[in-house]
């Protein structure tokens, strides 16, 4: 299905728990949405743990996870599948939308801003009291065993909010906020995840404090804890820390001269 970027997966109850930490009791909230049967809808940076969340809450409940990375080509046919041909047959391939709730799945789809206007038309009537999915292509109607839920996840500042989604679509979600953890924790985070010493967590966060704030440099978007980390990565395997972060944090966030010279002298001052 061309217009989703990632394949859909499934995660056990057997499966270890993603490491994630806690930050503002969001595990209860997403606990409660559980036994309520209602849908969750996150807000957040680029890199902040919405994923992540995500995963690890799957893991914890026991329940699979469906997760479908949305973007621009992502249409309603794409999550709810398709008629086709094999072996002169023909035959109904469903998507990870019919899968997810046939088999009572945590159903994940990330970005949702980014997918097409169908998709939205789509996942109405799974978001409210209905709880159901109507499939066009077979004239069939599912409903929503209790151990469904649906997450969606969508960045309010992405491109200076190019797009949007409606406030029509948000209301009918229990909303959490992501946002990058405080320094503290946004070190043992760093750390734990990296393999890496606390002293290169601390200056890692410590410069990402220093670029989060500097609008002058016109980023789209800023350091997320996710860059940190992959700088962490190469610093502990013996990457110099310099190169680590040139590589991993500054090339990722610009191409142009001015800024990254800028975030490099920054990185100098860390390192």
């Amino acid at each position: 299905m061309a217009g989703v970027t990632a394949a859909a997966t499934a995660q056990q109850s057997a499966v270890a728990s993603p490491y994630y930490r806690e930050v503002a009791g969001e595990g209860a909230v997403f606990a409660h949405c559980a036994q309520a049967r209602l849908p969750l809808l996150l807000k957040g940076p680029t890199g902040c743990g919405k994923s992540r969340f995500v995963e690890a809450m799957a893991a914890a409940h026991g329940r699979p996870l469906v997760t479908v990375a949305c973007n621009d080509d992502t249409s309603a046919t794409d999550l709810l599948g398709r008629w086709l041909i094999r072996g002169g047959d023909t035959v109904w391939q469903p998507g990870p939308l019919t899968r997810a709730v046939r088999d009572g799945a945590v159903l994940y789809l990330d970005e949702i801003a980014e997918a097409r206007e169908d998709v939205i038309v789509v996942i109405h009537p799974l978001s409210d009291h209905r709880r159901e999915l109507y499939i066009d292509k077979t004239g069939e109607t599912l409903h929503a065993p209790p151990e469904f839920m649906l997450v969606i996840s969508f960045n309010p500042g992405y491109q200076r909010r190019l797009k949007e989604l409606k406030h029509s679509t948000r209301q009918r979600f229990v909303a959490l906020n992501f946002s990058y953890p405080a320094p503290a924790v946004e070190v043992e985070i760093v750390a734990v995840e990296s393999g890496c010493d606390q002293r290169t967590a601390r200056r890692l966060v410590d410069l990402a404090r220093r670029i989060r704030p500097a609008e002058e440099l016109a980023l789209q978007e800023t350091v997320s804890t996710r860059l940190l980390v992959n700088a962490a990565q190469l610093i502990a395997r013996g990457l110099p820390p310099r190169r680590a972060c040139l590589a991993a944090v500054v090339e990722p966030l610009t191409d142009d001269p001015e800024a990254r010279a800028a975030l490099a002298d920054l990185v100098a001052l860390a390192f």
